[in-house]
């Protein structure tokens, strides 16, 4: 059986200390080096106000990777619809595929992007996803946590901030599954507006690229993706608790299309690796502090050492506010680790994984990607 791919998501992450340049020369060289380790694909997030996350562009960063290696894909994760339009994202791509033909994946997400009234949820998923979780964990013993709430942190300040700067004065972002059609019609050359004007995207129209839909519920991402017959990237390193709800709606709702005969699903990961389970340990121990800052509302904090995540005084308030993504990281030796990724992948029968991982050090990051490539490539 051929091995399941695995992929790199890259938040190009600040560590404390260091520069958004110099964070921004560590993530093309990674990209390199997971070229040589056969990672199938690499994508960027898009995330904004953010004093330790310097990956505010993904088409951008694209283009400068693309530049800088040969064979690997690349791609968005994701492209975040709530603050942009259909022919935007489309002619950013295009000019992408123009240079680079053939290898980019268009990442769709939705942050903040409107559903028709009516249309949120089409297909009936189970509120915990179909497969069984008892006392926190799947038959075959996925860590499935309690559900995280985020209201508080999308009525923080810096949230409110964030969505003013991203939106024009008086806009109003586009019904997410209407924006979807017009980019995939666009794509297509298929568009036509209400009083017939064909509209043709040059470059663009006809660029050869793998549209993705990146999820973290059964909701409106999960079942659009299904019904266009898309790839779809479930976040089990973001949302946990609703990862199997998540590929469950996508399949449930999945209509095969052109492009797919059938569901396909890549499923994330946050992780670690070492030569052995203490080191790694040590190399995460600024992954708590890191997601509190963002969990709080103040924006990810450039990433701690482990000598000053060591110095934090936990308080249990704080601790309950990541707990879900601390107990639900992937940190070990390269053999634990790719047992883990074993376990994440059949319970949910994931076609892909996506690794993402962050360390303080550039070098720890890299070797972190290579000892699982070297791992993962042994099964």
């Amino acid at each position: 059986m051929a091995p399941t791919p695995l992929a790199v998501l890259d938040l190009v992450p600040i560590p404390s200390g260091s520069t958004a340049p110099q964070a921004l020369r560590n993530s093309i060289d990674l990209a390199r080096r997971a070229e040589e380790s056969g990672y199938a694909r690499y994508w960027f997030a898009e995330h904004h106000l953010n004093p330790g996350v310097a990956g505010t562009s993904p088409a951008v960063l694209l283009a400068l990777t693309a530049a800088a290696t040969r064979t690997i894909r690349l791609g968005s994760g994701a492209v975040q619809l709530g603050h942009r339009t259909a022919l935007a994202t489309v002619e950013e791509f295009g000019l992408l595929d123009a240079l680079h033909p053939g290898r980019f994946d268009l990442g769709l997400g939705r942050s903040g992007g409107r559903g028709k009234p009516g249309a949120e949820p089409k297909v009936p998923v189970p509120a915990g996803g179909g497969t069984p979780v008892v006392d926190g964990r799947t038959p075959n013993g996925l860590r499935i946590p309690a559900r995280f709430s985020p209201a508080g942190l999308l009525s923080s300040p810096r949230f409110l901030l964030h969505q003013k700067l991203l939106t024009l004065p008086g806009a109003e972002s586009q019904p997410y599954d209407e924006q979807l059609a017009d980019i995939l019609a666009l794509l297509g050359g298929r568009y036509v507006s209400a009083d017939g004007v064909a509209a043709h995207v040059v470059p663009g129209e006809g660029a050869d690229l793998q549209v993705w839909i990146l999820g973290s519920s059964g909701g409106l991402s999960a079942q659009t993706a299904g019904a266009n017959g898309l790839r779809f990237a479930a976040s089990y390193h973001v949302s946990p608790a609703g990862v199997l709800e998540a590929v469950e709606g996508y399949r449930a709702a999945f209509v095969p299309s052109a492009e797919l005969d059938r569901p396909y699903v890549s499923v994330s990961a946050d992780v670690v690796v070492a030569e052995d389970e203490a080191r790694a340990r040590e190399l995460a121990a600024g992954y708590g502090l890191w997601v509190h800052s963002i969990r709080s509302g103040a924006g990810a904090i450039p990433f701690p050492t482990p000598a000053e995540a060591a110095a934090h005084d936990w308080t249990p308030r704080e601790r309950e506010l990541v707990a879900d993504r601390v107990e639900t990281q992937f940190v070990g030796s390269p053999r634990q680790v790719a047992d883990q990724l074993e376990t994440l992948r059949d319970a949910t029968g994931a076609d892909e994984l996506v690794v993402t991982t962050i360390t303080h050090d550039h070098a720890d990051r890299v070797r972190s990607y290579q000892l699982l490539a070297e791992e993962w490539q042994r099964r």
